[in-house]
């Protein structure tokens, strides 16, 4: 037991004071152990108590600051989205043959929950945390989240695949621009002029980037860009879309080419064709990001951009176990995608 005065025959731990405190034994660890900034307030209701109980820590609780868990904690943002299911799966197994399990939380897009899990995580001593989604994904970082990753112990390591301004993370993050440039030098090249991009949201960095350098290759392509061909209303998912497309139709307006945000999406756009009586790609190509298995499912077999999802999974452990080693690791690191041809992409209809 830690060592402190006894109240009513019991020596006081630390967990009586973490408890007396309102805070988990993880941040009473930290300030005993120095290991990370906790917020003042909670330092000194901390060290008052520590000084009230005359509190001293015993090896084992020491070594609650230091001693591995051999447990990677993963965030992700919806895993129902098959792009954060794929990652998922691949961090498990890359986890696996080094010796580490992981513990999946699945935010819901919450921003509530995401911060809830990133502080459980950090009670249940999680050697490090990867996080994918969500907030890492804001184009503008949240300061609140900020502040919370930012007072996470020194010793557990975090890894996103987006970014977070004012923070110590490692990134490996997915070449958005790339991603965009396969997309439309496929396109064009089948003499695509009127390309539609569906879905996703542009406060989201990945997505922001995209329809940038969408801009950019019309106008590096003397191809006009039109506002009404851009449809993000906030939707990553089939039913978003499927609405998007339906409302693009509907008012006339018909492109020869779509890309869509995922393929959760376009499975959603695909139906709106289908619905609205268009072939694919006869009528209107459809290409699409993440390469998962609805790419193979949809009829026509879908034209999607690869991300290798063994190598990214690779990438995110090995990125927060070298950390966690204190290893040298690049505080960016950029991989490239690549993208698969199928039958849903073809020449444009002449118009």
């Amino acid at each position: 037991m830690d060592v402190g005065k006894k109240t009513g025959g019991k020596s006081i731990t630390i967990y009586d004071i973490a408890k007396e405190a309102g805070v988990s034994p993880a941040t009473v660890s930290r300030v005993l152990t120095n290991s990370a900034r906790v917020r003042p307030e909670k330092k000194q209701k901390i060290q008052e108590l520590i000084e009230k109980y005359n509190f001293t820590p015993n090896a084992m609780a020491r070594g609650l600051s230091d001693t591995r868990s051999r447990v990677i904690g993963i965030i992700a943002a919806d895993v129902r989205n098959p792009f954060y299911s794929e990652v998922f799966v691949a961090c498990e197994l890359a986890a696996r043959r080094l010796g580490y399990t992981v513990l999946l939380c699945n935010s819901l897009g919450e921003a509530g929950l995401e911060r809830q899990q990133l502080e459980k995580l950090q009670e249940q001593r999680v050697d490090a945390v990867i996080q994918m989604g969500g907030r890492v994904d804001d184009l503008v970082s949240n300061l609140e989240y900020v502040e919370l990753v930012n007072a996470m112990p020194e010793r557990i390591p975090m890894v996103i695949n987006g970014k977070l301004d004012g923070t110590q993370c490692f990134q490996v993050q997915i070449d958005a621009r790339k991603t965009m440039d396969l997309l439309m030098e496929h396109l064009i090249g089948l003499g695509h002029r009127e390309i539609a991009l569906v879905g996703g949201r542009a406060d989201v960095l990945s997505t922001f980037e995209k329809i940038q350098r969408y801009k950019q290759l019309l106008k590096q392509n003397q191809i006009p860009f039109r506002p009404e061909l851009v449809q993000e209303a906030g939707h990553y998912n089939d039913a978003g879309a499927y609405a998007e497309m339906n409302r693009m139709l509907d008012a006339g307006i018909v492109p020869t080419a779509v890309i869509a945000i995922n393929d959760y999406s376009a499975a959603g756009i695909a139906r709106s064709l289908t619905e609205h009586g268009y072939r694919i790609p006869e009528d209107i190509s459809l290409v699409s990001y993440d390469n998962t298995y609805i790419a193979e499912m949809l009829i026509p077999k879908l034209t999607s951009i690869d991300y290798d999802y063994g190598n990214l999974g690779r990438k995110l452990v090995e990125t927060a176990i070298g950390a966690l080693e204190g290893k040298e690791i690049p505080k960016l690191q950029m991989l490239e995608p690549t993208l698969v041809v199928r039958e849903s992409s073809g020449p444009a209809r002449a118009l």
